[in-house]
């Protein structure tokens, strides 16, 4: 393993660095123990009625608030709880800030914030100064300012925050975790992840209420559901909009933040021509859309150098016609692995010399023990069931006062690469510094993800 720790010191690290967080950790989780906890869930769209499905489906949890600014998604949420056979919830609508109302104090033990990017922070903030411990989905903030902010909130309330990053738990990348942990790749050299997914169909739509993907050419106000949002970022920014997907396995498996950290970040981004094109198929050259000028390049590239000399790739390409790939390529002194091909290569143990061998029955030895243990549980959960395991870790470390397994400075980490992304191709992709979150305590603190098969 890189880094010079091997499997059994990184547990026993891990296990102290465990014990000395869950000594610090808020009362909001110490105190209740084993008991059932209250939650709340800010964002009832498709997002968050997915997260919804499996809380419900918990006996350790109790949803007893929920609130959205859309009458028609809060009602599809609260028929969940009727198809589940649970109590409905406070609700909380009316207004952009109702919001605030769910968090008073002593009310709720944690709070998933399910929303449109821009509210990620003042939510988030909002709940650490509540002392409602944060469940946030990606992107922390909008600016490099934000980011700084919602840490100044955590370490002035020591409140949890958990990053809901899924891919972090897929399986073949949880496997591949378990390889590296193992030695099997060698020293680490480089990485490549992205996000490369045709979101065409989910940045237009008809703007038809429960028709949330595809079937037209609308955007903004005239749009429902993601399109309502997410697409202006699209028309306002140029960069990497969504680096979580990638960066996160990336970074678990290099220790950022735990014994290394990014140094440098460069970005690159392609000309626009795909939304503007998918306009203009779906709604005619005349489309007032079609005269939209889109900031943001089809393909992003971001280079990152690391502390302990690794160096990673990442790409953003969501607006042009492609199959659905995250792109991982876990390269090492002795082999690797591309989950494109899903092939693999590992000098020495692979069949024969320089070539690939298919990576499904390599990684099946090598099964994360959170998977051995807890894939049952996943069936039927959303992503190949890896929304079950990211809320569960979620829940799991809330009950047991213990640190996040993917913390606030992991969020804040992650999410800093889109604006630094967008600055450095504003200035002619300049390479810039990239911000240290933990002030220098990532020399100190040690690898606490997935150490073991509880969560």
């Amino acid at each position: 393993m890189s880094g010079g720790m091997n499997r059994r010191e990184l547990l026993m690290a891990g296990g102290a660095a465990l014990a000395t967080a869950a000594a610090a950790a808020p009362a909001i989780a110490r105190d209740r123990g084993g008991s059932r906890l209250r939650i709340g869930i800010i964002g009832t769209g498709e997002r968050g009625r997915v997260h919804l499905r499996e809380l419900l489906r918990r006996d350790d949890v109790d949803v007893i608030a929920i609130a959205d600014i859309d009458p028609f998604v809060l009602e599809a949420a609260k028929g969940q709880f009727d198809a589940a056979g649970k109590p409905r919830p406070a609700s909380f609508t009316g207004d952009a800030e109702a919001w605030r109302a769910m968090l008073k104090p002593g009310t709720l033990d944690g709070v998933l914030i399910v929303t449109p990017w821009e509210w990620h922070k003042p939510m988030a903030i909002a709940a650490m100064e509540a002392r409602v411990a944060v469940g946030c989905e990606v992107v922390a903030g909008i600016t490099l300012q934000d980011h700084w902010d919602v840490l100044a909130a955590h370490e002035a309330t020591r409140t949890p925050y958990m990053l809901l990053e899924n891919v972090c738990y897929r399986r073949d990348v949880m496997a591949v975790l378990s390889m590296v942990r193992q030695d099997l790749f060698g020293e680490m050299i480089h990485l490549e992840g992205g996000y490369q997914h045709d979101l065409r169909d989910v940045k237009f739509n008809s703007g038809i209420p429960g028709r949330p993907y595809g079937g037209g050419a609308e955007f903004g106000a005239k749009g429902w559901s993601e399109a309502r949002w997410r697409t202006d970022h699209s028309v306002r920014r140029n960069g990497d909009l969504y680096p979580s997907h990638g960066i996160g396995p990336c970074a678990m498996w290099t220790n950022i933040n735990r014994g290394n950290r990014f140094t440098r970040l460069t970005s690159y981004a392609s000309k626009a021509r795909g939304l503007h094109d998918h306009v203009v198929a779906q709604g005619g050259a005349d489309h007032p859309n079609a005269a939209v000028r889109f900031a943001l390049g089809d393909v992003v590239t971001t280079s990152i150098a690391c502390a302990n000399g690794e160096t990673i790739r990442l790409t953003h390409d969501t607006d042009l016609p492609r199959p659905y790939s995250l792109g991982f390529r876990v390269q090492g002194t002795r082999g690797l692995w591309m989950d494109v091909a899903k092939s693999l290569y590992i000098e020495g143990r692979s069949p024969e010399p320089h070539r690939w061998e298919p990576a499904e029955t390599v990684l099946g030895q090598y099964d994360h023990p959170l998977w051995k243990r807890h894939a049952d549980q996943a069936v039927g959960a959303g992503h190949g069931g890896m929304d079950w395991f990211v809320l569960n870790a979620f829940v799991e470390a809330l009950k047991a006062g213990a640190p996040m397994p993917i913390d606030i400075y992991d969020a804040l980490t992650w999410s800093a690469i889109t604006p630094l992304s967008e600055q450095s191709i504003a200035e002619d992709n300049r390479t810039l510094e990239f911000p240290d979150f933990t002030r220098g305590a990532w020399r100190e603190r040690r690898q606490d993800f997935a150490l073991g098969d509880a969560y």
